[in-house]
């Protein structure tokens, strides 16, 4: 009788060590953190002309990475607030700069436009669209 008493409460413990670690993880167990991905803009060729195209077909989410390599001073990116601003490429003066050559930006759920705010720059395809589901 004595193992089965030591057993049960061995496993008692070890249950609640579970519960507690997936309580201090947050209501996700983690999930998130470990579910999220870096996007290398452009591929290998980095932020740069002609990268429009680049989001075509990739299956982004809320809390994704887009890392934007760029040489300091050559680029920057800007993040726009709508469809017409990203296709004029108007850039409002509210409008979140990033400017480092080495820029991460979290994706929130929906579409994300960014564009280089470098005088014709956008105008040469330094723009692009991100849908996050």
């Amino acid at each position: 009788m004595t193992r089965a008493t030591t057993g049960s409460g061995s496993s008692i413990f070890m249950a609640l060590i579970c519960v507690m670690v997936v309580v201090a993880q947050g209501n996700d167990g983690g999930k998130a953190a470990a579910d999220s991905r870096l996007w290398p803009v452009g591929d290998s060729a980095g932020w740069s002309f002609g990268v429009l195209g680049w989001p075509n077909y990739k299956p982004f989410k809320a809390g994704d990475i887009l890392l934007f390599s760029y040489k300091h001073g050559a680029h920057n990116v800007v993040q726009v607030n709508t469809v017409a601003q990203y296709s004029m490429c108007e850039v409002p003066r509210n409008a979140t700069v990033w400017s480092s050559g080495n820029d991460r930006i979290t994706l929130a759920r929906g579409m994300s436009f960014f564009v280089c705010g470098i005088p014709g720059h956008c105008q040469k395809g330094m723009k692009i669209v991100v849908t996050a589901r």
